[in-house]
């Protein structure tokens, strides 16, 4: 199992772990304060629950080694985890928008809210503290399991804010259908959220171009553009959990050799390791220069140029992911 691999589920275990205590703690509150809003923030608890251990095990499948029938590893597995994860935020806003509408109905009396709401609040802080670091480690490993167990406790952290607020204007007020207002209002904000994570992990299952991630790669590589790399094309970025596979055509002057082209290719990796972390597979492709290349080499010393230079070819992702090769007038 790879250092990110194990990280990850770490992680995850730990998240794990923190929904069982939190949940716990949210059933005590509603059954101290019987409030419909307690409830639904304590059933949207139970996804966390359910969410935590299929993202543990998800990350347990990703992070085995490949085999035969998995060349490119179980990195997908991550996806389909955080897909089902969309899934089950959107039903629990469902669900508590069917109790808010029934306590709006039929309200009732609300007992000992001080000390739910600050059981509640106690949750909150911590559901915030886990997200955040769930989402940097997510970031850091390239995890979409991570990430989106991370934005759902967020989510959850934003939920039981407004509901401490709501609860304290009920403590003052003494309106009891707030109580199922409040949990209608963020009932729509935790669907909304679930529609985001579901709309991440089928675009990772589909292999969609991930934009943000090309555009920081290619301003990377143009920065640190080498002389020997003539014109860089045919791009393109997979991701398969933690781990990025990156293929592109590479053109490089036509004289080095195999050994000079191999070393030009491993430079490409260092920079994109340096940038990216060591979960990164790269395919490339070496073309040899032609004489119309000679127009946006930025080589200095060439001993076989055949035409005046012109134009440095400033790469974008425009025309980095086309396939075909750069000329003047192209960009």
């Amino acid at each position: 199992m790879e250092r990110n691999g194990r990280q990850n589920l770490k992680m995850q275990q730990l998240i794990f772990i923190v929904a069982v205590i939190l949940f716990l703690l949210k059933i005590v509150a509603y059954f101290l304060t019987r409030s419909v809003a307690i409830l639904t923030d304590a059933l949207e608890s139970i996804v966390n629950v359910i969410a935590g251990f299929i993202g543990l095990y998800s990350l347990f499948i990703a992070a085995k080694p490949r085999d035969r029938d998995h060349p490119y590893g179980h990195g997908k597995a991550e996806f389909l985890s955080a897909a089902v994860e969309g899934v089950l935020i959107i039903i629990a806003g469902v669900f508590i928008i069917y109790e808010g509408v029934a306590g709006l109905i039929h309200p009732h009396e609300l007992k000992q809210l001080d000390f739910g709401i600050l059981l509640i609040a106690v949750t909150a802080i911590i559901n915030y503290l886990i997200g955040n670091l769930s989402i940097r480690k997510g970031k850091k490993n390239n995890s979409a399991v991570l990430i989106a167990s991370g934005r759902h406790l967020q989510t959850d952290t934003y939920s039981t804010i407004g509901i401490i607020l709501g609860l304290i204007l009920i403590y003052v007020t003494h309106v009891k259908w707030m109580d199922s207002a409040i949990a209608l209002l963020f009932a729509l904000i935790i669907i909304y959220t679930g529609y985001r994570v579901l709309r991440s992990s089928i675009a990772g299952i589909m292999d969609e171009a991930d934009e943000k991630l090309l555009r920081h790669l290619v301003e990377f590589l143009n920065i640190n553009r080498r002389e020997n790399w003539v014109d860089l094309h045919n791009l393109r970025v997979i991701k398969y959990g933690s781990v990025l596979h990156i293929d592109c055509h590479l053109t490089v002057p036509w004289y080095l050799s195999v050994r000079e082209a191999h070393d030009e290719v491993d430079a490409l990796l260092k920079f994109i390791k340096k940038e990216f972390g060591d979960a990164v597979e790269i395919f490339v492709h070496t073309d040899p220069c032609l004489d119309f290349s000679c127009r946006i080499c930025i080589k200095r010393d060439c001993d076989v140029r055949k035409k005046h230079f012109e134009k440095r070819i400033e790469w974008s992702l425009q025309n980095v992911i086309a396939d075909r090769k750069h000329t003047v007038g192209s960009d």
